[in-house]
């Protein structure tokens, strides 16, 4: 079977997940990767070569409608990056078998456009929390059908085992600003007052606002700055306690941090949020709590009882093994496209879906609030900032900004 996927880039988690799915593959699967952009980080996409992928950045229209043409299914990997709304509204597409796998949850903006997911002969989740979705709620029984949810975050292959000296060390790893992070995350740890030291692995503002909270805690030498992992699951097996407090609106989905935590035995602590819900069992997998002040009780109790822990890291790293593998997913996806080879090929007419112009594509995904291109978090994918970086002499976006 022949799968031609059209994504913006393989960097990040897409290119991650990507990676590791090719390298899982049945041989009767041959997969081509069109890129709407230059990789800026090649790593993905080495290994995704090295796994006998094709790669094709798009320079020449002629060569994309070749491909298309010749491919059994199309793949959209699908979030709300500008140049793939651009290929996707450019022209009209020749008639396909398509998937998409969206990789952004669509809880809170950026929304999953409804007309998406009624096109597309399959829609598929990374994370079971976008059932939630308002939109997906309101779609008919029949287009429902025609969802389900293929994980792409993954667990490490290679175990380690839970000890009493990692259950009584904590430690957090992945996006550490508070575009994710909960601004209580230092609150919870003020409150429990551990023993040792919380460490911190990732990139961190050196006057930011996450060092600002950290220092005006009652204790701030609770906390450890390790910067930058090179190594996460070095990392991961120095700790018991994956303490992994988000805030609400967060965009994670996959959340690959949890998944690689849980693989090697940690517990995790995690804020009541929809796509932590979809991966943590609370009392069973891992600990779920609503506030501040049952968290940082929360984060004592475990201090206290590292033989409950230690098992709870065992089944911990099962329930991973068992849901969240690479192998696990190529073998969805393979499942998937048989039953997708037999079905008729359909034009799907993308303009009338996203709109026309780069300002309609941006706003398809928006909830309503004002656009700003210098609201918080400005520079993330999928920002107003990002569209106008695309698009620099856009009219429609600066209307829209202006307006």
């Amino acid at each position: 079977m022949k799968i031609l996927h059209i994504a913006a880039h393989l960097g990040g988690g897409v290119g991650k997940a990507h990676s590791a799915v090719c390298a899982a593959d049945d041989r009767d699967i041959s997969r081509h990767y069109l890129l709407l952009e230059e990789p800026r980080d090649t790593r993905f996409a080495d290994a995704i070569r090295a796994a006998g992928a094709e790669i094709t950045i798009l320079n020449d229209r002629t060569v994309a409608q070749r491909l298309l043409e010749q491919a059994d299914i199309v793949q959209i990997e699908y979030w709300n990056h500008p140049r793939l709304y651009a290929f996707l509204c450019g022209v009209t597409l020749p008639a396909a078998r398509t998937l998409i796998w969206c990789h952004i949850s669509g809880l809170f903006a950026p929304l999953i456009p409804p007309g998406l997911m009624s096109a597309a002969h399959r829609f598929l989740f990374t994370s079971a929390c976008s059932w939630e979705a308002a939109a997906v709620r309101e779609l008919e029984a029949d287009r429902r059908a025609a969802l389900s949810v293929v994980n792409s975050g993954f667990g490490f292959a290679d175990t380690a085992a839970p000890t009493r000296a990692r259950a009584g060390r904590i430690g957090t790893l992945g996006t550490i600003d508070f575009t994710k992070l909960s601004p209580d995350f230092f609150a919870v740890i003020d409150h429990a007052a551990p023993d040792c030291p919380v460490s911190v692995w990732g990139s961190v503002e050196p006057d930011g606002e996450v060092r600002r909270r950290a220092a005006a805690m009652h204790r701030p030498e609770a906390v450890h700055f390790h910067g930058h992992c090179d190594d996460p699951q070095a990392a991961l097996r120095e700790i018991g306690i994956f303490l992994y407090l988000l805030q609400p609106r967060h965009f994670g989905t996959a959340e690959n941090a949890l998944i690689e935590a849980m693989s090697l035995g940690c517990v995790p602590l995690v804020f009541d949020n929809p796509a932590e819900r979809a991966i943590v069992t609370h009392g069973e997998t891992g600990f779920i709590e609503t506030t501040v002040e049952s968290a940082a009780a929360r984060l004592r109790w475990m201090l206290a009882h590292p033989d409950a822990l230690m098992a709870m890291g065992q089944e911990a790293a099962r329930h991973v093994a068992r849901t969240h593998s690479a192998r696990k997913t190529a073998a969805d996806f393979a499942a998937i496209y048989r039953a997708m080879q037999g079905e008729t090929r359909r034009t799907i007419d993308f303009r009338a879906i996203l709109g026309a112009t780069p300002a309609d594509w941006f706003l398809a995904t928006q909830d309503g609030a004002a656009p700003s291109a210098d609201q918080p978090g400005a520079a993330r994918k999928g920002t107003l900032h990002h569209f106008l970086h695309c698009f620099p002499e856009d009219a429609s976006l600066r209307a829209l900004l202006q307006g």
